[in-house]
């Protein structure tokens, strides 16, 4: 069939295309396997073996000939005389996902090598592809089924696959997997940050059995141009012609069918539809199916547009205020690092209940529950890559580790209506080469995705007295200015913000992506106290009130919605290693500043009715 595709959406599924075909691979690592959750697998999640290894015995035992070395062969004393100094069997067990500092206490700091087993059973069948799919191992990892290398992974927060059709057999099969979350001054992040470097199997596990062909990877998406149009791909994992797919939108009335080309893919343009679009106060979503006579897909996907006009952010062309929160990806109540959809429920509830339209995931991808959920909630999103404080700007291997990441976060959620930014940096320190990465970053992002907007936490370059300015050179790659200040906490105090003036030279609607101070809930005493709950309330009405006379004032997501684990800080009886700058404490109780920032959202609901 031939479809015409109008320009805008010639361009971008261009982009798409590109994204696509663009994957880098090494081992039996292949292209992602888009939304795993719908697809015939096997669940891994549950009781792992480990062994701690910090010298690395288990990957460099040079006392045993080559045929024998590593534990990923899950050696046997088969003789009584056989010397083998390790046994997964006996080993103690963690819950996978999980992150090993909260399982174990000892392993509270630890950085380095644990080895992770776990035994599986598989029907195999002719004709059957087999992908083994994590969601995150941190930091990096290598993989091994049946004793036999599969592939190896670096980065913390994007999932990964590979094939492992050849590695299992029929019925017992055992995965290993060596963890190391190592900080490295030339890995992204870098080795210094402000939360806790949780080591692990961080989120599911899945072994996933699929077609010989499958559906690899999929695209649904308004034009943003013509909210009665919608656009996307369907992309096979081998170049096959002449393979029937159909998509349907049951509730819309669209079925249609495609051929597949010779790169085994289609592109669509379906004119003249009238979908209800999404938004925070109507996060309306679609159930989608795809399929072929083998093999079906179903996702839900919302239809919306996001823009700036000069100063403004445009939602479906309407002027939006974005009432935010920053996030990290800890778990409420038991602390540790958050993985499941209990856990995104609980963390954007709390969300809700501020009044946010808006969620700031910082400083790395979150797990794919926290966008799903946010979508469902009607929770716009900030999804950022950990290219935090001082990365190796000059190291070219730190730049193409960062565009992974980039590109990884931009595949997993392309059809997520809920992510509205991408962004590629928090609080960098100025300088040319820095400018070079991140302007190269900024314009892959373009590259991949040229539907949402792309922007970047950046400072506050100059400021005396009450007089502070913006100047940033990396304001021309991004299309939304946003920055961090602590007016109150590390500079001046609450009370001078009224006095505050601001200079953004810049035709760009203004998101304040970070302020906030350090309170330990339950903690009272005067305004003027540091570490009291009242000091925090009186800094949140003052910056409030300084930010909202701030023009092209778009949005905000104080830092943070909840206390977080952080090996920075120190201070007995009050920090005891967490950050206290959350407006819930880490039992989940609200302090009192919660109940400022809420009101203001709620003026700002009703402003932007």
């Amino acid at each position: 069939m031939n479809h015409y595709l109008s320009p805008t959406m010639k361009q971008l599924l261009v982009f798409f295309l590109l994204l696509v075909f663009a994957v880098p691979v090494s081992s039996n690592e292949i292209p992602l396997v888009s939304n795993i959750y719908s697809r015939n697998s096997i669940c891994l999640n549950g009781k792992w073996n480990y062994i701690i290894d910090p010298l690395e015995n288990g990957y460099y035992d040079y006392r045993l000939e080559p045929s024998r070395r590593g534990f990923f062969l899950n050696r046997k004393a088969e003789e009584p005389s056989d010397l083998v100094e390790y046994n997964f069997d006996t080993s103690p067990t963690m819950d996978i996902p999980s992150d090993w500092n909260s399982k174990d206490p000892n392993l509270f700091f630890y950085e380095g090598t644990v080895w992770f087993k776990k035994d599986f059973k598989i029907n195999k069948k002719e004709g059957v592809k087999y992908i083994l799919y994590f969601g995150a191992i941190n930091y990096e990892s290598k993989v091994y089924v049946n004793g036999k290398k599969v592939g190896e992974h670096v980065g913390g927060f994007t999932p990964f696959n590979f094939d492992i059709t050849d590695f299992v057999e029929d019925g017992n099969n055992f995965v290993i997997v060596k963890a190391d979350n190592t900080r490295h001054r030339d890995a992204v992040p870098t080795v210094n940050t402000d939360w806790w470097n949780y080591g692990g199997i961080t989120r599911d596990v899945f072994v996933a059995a699929l077609p010989e062909t499958y559906i690899e990877d999929y695209l649904v998406q308004l034009n943003k141009n013509n909210h009665q149009e919608i656009a996307g791909m369907i992309k096979l994992n081998k170049p096959v012609a002449g393979q029937t797919l159909t998509l349907e939108i049951p509730e819309l009335k669209i079925k249609k069918q495609f051929s597949s080309d010779a790169n085994g893919q289609i592109v669509f343009d379906i004119k003249k539809v009238k979908p209800e679009l999404w938004s925070p106060e109507n996060p309306k979503l679609y159930d989608i199916i795809i399929s072929k006579d083998d093999e079906t897909i179903t996702d839900r996907i919302g239809f919306r547009s996001i823009e700036t006009q000069g100063k403004k952010i445009l939602l479906n062309g309407k002027h939006t205020f974005l009432r935010g929160i920053s996030i990290h990806e800890e778990a409420p109540f038991r602390q540790g690092r958050a993985w499941s959809r209990e856990d995104a429920v609980t963390l954007l509830g709390w969300a809700k209940e501020l009044g946010c339209n808006f969620v700031r995931l910082a400083h790395y991808p979150h797990n794919e529950h926290m966008v799903r959920v946010a979508e469902e909630l009607g929770l716009m999103v900030w999804s950022e890559i950990p290219v935090y404080w001082t990365i190796s700007w000059e190291n070219e291997d730190t730049y193409r580790n960062a565009e992974k990441q980039l590109r990884d976060m931009i595949y997993r959620d392309k059809n997520r209506a809920a992510v509205v930014i991408w962004s590629i940096a928090n609080e960098t320190p100025h300088g040319s080469s820095r400018d070079a990465f991140l302007s190269r970053l900024a314009a892959f992002a373009r590259s991949q995705d040229s539907s949402r907007l792309i922007s970047m936490a950046m400072e506050v370059t100059f400021s005396t007295n009450n007089m502070n300015r913006l100047k940033d050179n990396m304001s021309e790659h991004v299309d939304v200015i946003s920055f961090n200040q602590y007016i109150g906490w590390y500079r001046n105090t609450p009370e001078e913000a009224a006095n505050m003036i601001w200079r953004i030279p810049y035709d760009k609607p203004v998101i304040i992506s970070e302020f906030g101070g350090g309170a330990l809930q339950g903690k009272h005493g005067d305004k003027g106290e540091r570490w009291t709950e009242e000091y925090l309330e009186e800094l949140y009405r003052q910056n409030l009130s300084m930010l909202d006379k701030i023009e092209g004032f778009s949005g905000v997501t104080p830092w943070i919605l909840v206390d977080f684990r952080s090996s920075r800080r120190q201070l007995p009886g009050i920090q005891d290693y967490f950050n206290r700058k959350g407006l819930i404490s880490n039992w989940g109780i609200r302090k009192k500043a919660f109940f400022v920032l809420q009101h203001f959202y709620k003026k700002k609901q009703e402003e932007f009715k």
